[in-house]
């Protein structure tokens, strides 16, 4: 090539080198409310979903859960799994990246070979074998070593949108892999919670027994007094042994919390075990005033927006195909029939210039490759958009959860304190022999299903509580938390 053609091709190359077909990417706009219908006080943030959100299971203050949370980190199979894609995600970067540069390739070559030209005959060779061989044929011998580079011009920007592209979906792949995590952590977190009211709701129905026991004595000697009939004494055993059984039926129940955790933090289930303990962990106060993070600090929502990205680079990586491709190359080296004299002046050779392919027709091809490209965006930004509003309704929907939970809590509370008094009552009546037992049996299975249903509201509310940090991306500013009812 000459000098005047490698300046004109250089010239062409940086006249065109901040050029890249195809659209330039642009966040998608979306139906963003003014504040949550449940909460005050909601303003706009800036972008932060790359902030670090901190271990917002302490706010329920269980140093086990703490405990747990730390080895969900190191060994759930989930999390590894992610992290393993992520890396992938990553590689495929580096390659898209490693396409600016040129390329340096080595090779060495022996290749022997026989010709005939005419007439029978053999030819015997030192191996012992034997060629068919014409009157002037024979046997060659050609060696071959030789370096050449290659280089391909990003005149259209495909290089640079496919690295676009690449990078964003690694993005998002790191994005998907916080997801993952805080999906796992929130799992973890609302397992355990359930398995200590569960804890609770066995120690209920082991002191209920107990009371129960008691009123089974009290109705024997009733009936050895002559006071009641032997009816009593039945319905008595019958709910000692009917609470019994739901509180074998508990271990059941337990065993499987139990089971998930220890999958969740990467321990055969027969190896893992919990003690039962005597405290729920606290109930956390929702701030009075929720940030407006959820776009920034949801992962899944940000992975989304970066899927986007990646779909939009990918429009131009197709149109560049309208467009000739040109490859700068040049190889050299030596060839010879004798590999001692191989190295030699005599016997190098070399090329250089430029190679230059276009498509003329391919039948639609191309343009229906730019059509799919431009699809699939499009389908990635109603994804988008999705994730975004399904943000919302879940927050919506935790917060409603909670306020709800908690006013349905107060009023059942009255009614378990009612249903205490009225067992009491029942009880000095039965003692006096002005009631039959079987009204006893009445107050007593309402007064232990408010029992119940008080524990079973709690577990509930620790859980829409989870849920609702996960909605929000993993917790809330720092100096609003560490409140608890």
């Amino acid at each position: 090539m000459s000098l005047y053609s490698r300046s004109l091709l250089l010239a062409v190359a940086v006249a065109v080198a901040g050029c890249a077909v195809g659209p330039d990417y642009k966040q998608p706009d979306v139906a963003v409310p003014a504040s949550f219908k449940q909460q005050a006080g909601w303003t706009q943030a800036e972008p932060s979903d790359a902030l670090h959100r901190g271990a917002w299971w302490e706010l329920y203050g269980d140093p086990t859960l703490n405990q747990l949370q730390q080895r969900l980190e190191t060994s759930n199979q989930t999390l590894a799994q992610a992290e393993a894609q992520y890396r992938q995600a990553q590689a495929l970067a580096r390659g898209a990246r490693a396409s600016f540069f040129p390329s340096l390739s080595a090779a060495f070559s022996k290749t022997r070979s026989g010709q005939a030209s005419g007439g029978g005959g053999t030819v015997s060779l030192s191996d012992g074998s034997t060629v068919s061989s014409g009157s002037s044929g024979g046997i060659s011998n050609s060696y071959q070593a030789s370096l050449g580079v290659s280089w391909e011009l990003d005149l259209w920007g495909k290089l640079r949108r496919q690295l676009e592209s690449d990078s964003a979906s690694a993005e998002a792949s790191q994005a998907t892999l916080a997801a993952t995590k805080l999906s796992q952590q929130s799992e973890l977190a609302q397992n355990y919670l359930q398995l200590r009211v569960m804890d609770a709701q066995k120690r209920l129905l082991d002191d209920t027994v107990a009371a129960y026991e008691k009123a089974f004595k009290l109705a024997e000697n009733q009936y050895r007094a002559g006071i009641v009939t032997k009816a009593d004494v039945a319905q008595a055993r019958t709910q000692v042994k009917s609470t019994q059984a739901q509180a074998i039926d508990l271990k059941y129940q337990r065993a499987q919390l139990q089971n998930a955790i220890a999958v969740l933090v990467g321990e055969p289930p027969s190896t893992f075990s919990l003690a039962e303990t005597n405290d729920i962990p606290g109930l956390p106060q929702v701030p009075a005033t929720v940030p407006s993070q959820l776009l920034q600090r949801r992962p899944d929502i940000a992975s989304a927006e970066r899927d986007v990205r990646a779909a939009n680079a990918l429009i131009g990586v197709n149109k560049a195909a309208y467009y000739p491709d040109i490859t700068l190359s040049a190889s050299g080296g030596f060839r010879n029939d004798s590999l001692s004299q191989l190295l030699t002046t005599p016997n190098r050779y070399w090329s250089i210039g430029p190679d230059f392919a276009m498509t003329l027709f391919d039948g639609g091809l191309i343009r229906s490759r730019v059509e799919q490209a431009e699809a699939s965006y499009d389908a990635t930004v109603a994804a988008y958009r999705l994730s975004v509003l399904t943000g919302f309704r879940e927050v919506e929907d935790y917060m409603v959860q909670l306020d709800v939970l908690k006013e349905e809590s107060g009023v059942q509370q009255e009614a378990l304190d009612s249903a205490r008094e009225s067992l009491r009552l029942m009880l000095n009546q039965y003692r006096a022999g002005t009631v039959d037992f079987s009204d006893v049996v009445t107050v007593q299975t309402t007064a232990l299903s408010n029992e119940r249903t008080v524990l079973t509201l709690l577990g509930s509310r620790l859980t829409a509580s989870v849920q609702l940090i996960a909605a929000m991306g993993g917790g809330w500013q720092v100096e609003q938390l560490g409140q608890k009812e």
